[in-house]
């Protein structure tokens, strides 16, 4: 009937607005440092199953094909799709980009630790290395005050330049953290995820080695969203909420042509 393709077409339009405000975030968060775009995922509804395959049609014969009506769609799941964004030199000592796998290990201020990409560190009034927004980068590493200069290898190595020192000195080690699924992290904003029953146990170990991504000093990792794509994506989006919207239109019609004749 006409109010079941209604009921079809107004589960399409939910999906394509929820598709919608994905790419619109995946846009606003073009520049943002570490972001990673996400996509939606659809999927069908069940199916009204009025004649099975293999149905008889006659004493030797069998319909080869089900008879079957869709109910509509629905958005599954939303995932991020972890692909490098490009190294942008800034020349700051403290900014630090992952290139490869891996995750920054952050304190909350509700005690988890969080995962980030956003390298744009900073030291507090402590001294400790920190993230942009304060929270402080596990494991805690320190930087004296008297630091002339902040030398971070690729293996995550931090060594500072003391006036009283002929040699760098070492202060902390970056560790990055790897999971068996990152897809499955949550995330919660402040460029932060969170480990999930989904995206396993948190493998933490030095960058650079078994297969983690290496440091980059004086760098930042961009977005990964690509605007072109982004666009072209939002008019499809526009284009199937057009039709459904359509499709409801002229289920409107039909069933006020049925009122008007009977």
């Amino acid at each position: 009937m006409s109010s079941d393709a209604m009921h079809v077409a107004k589960t399409g339009l939910n999906a394509q607005q929820t598709r919608m405000q994905v790419i619109a975030n995946n846009l606003a968060n073009v520049n943002t440092t570490g972001f990673k775009r996400d996509r939606a995922n659809f999927e069908t509804l069940l199916y009204q199953n009025i004649r099975p395959a293999g149905a008889q049609t006659s004493d030797t014969t069998q319909l080869t094909t089900p008879l079957s009506v869709g109910t509509g769609v629905r958005i599954v799941n939303t995932e991020k799709l972890y692909s490098q964004g490009n190294l942008v030199t800034t020349d700051n000592a403290l900014d630090v980009a992952i290139d490869g796998q891996g995750f920054l290990q952050v304190l909350m201020p509700d005690g988890q630790i969080g995962y980030t990409r956003d390298g744009t560190l900073s030291r507090n009034a402590e001294g400790t290395l920190t993230t942009a927004s304060g929270y402080v980068i596990q494991p805690e590493i320190q930087i004296p005050d008297n630091a002339q200069s902040i030398t971070i290898s690729a293996d995550g190595i931090i060594s500072v330049q003391t006036p009283d020192q002929v040699e760098a000195q070492e202060v902390g080690q970056i560790t990055l953290a790897a999971f068996p699924n990152p897809r499955g992290l949550e995330p919660v904003g402040e460029n932060m995820v969170l480990e999930s029953p989904a995206s396993g146990p948190p493998v933490v170990t030095t960058p650079y080695t078994d297969g983690m991504g290496k440091i980059v000093q004086g760098a930042l990792e961009s977005s990964n969203v690509n605007v072109v794509q982004e666009l072209v994506d939002m008019i499809e989006t526009q284009r199937a909420y057009e039709v459904n919207s359509k499709s409801i239109s002229a289920s409107d019609e039909m069933m006020r042509f049925l009122s008007n004749k009977l």
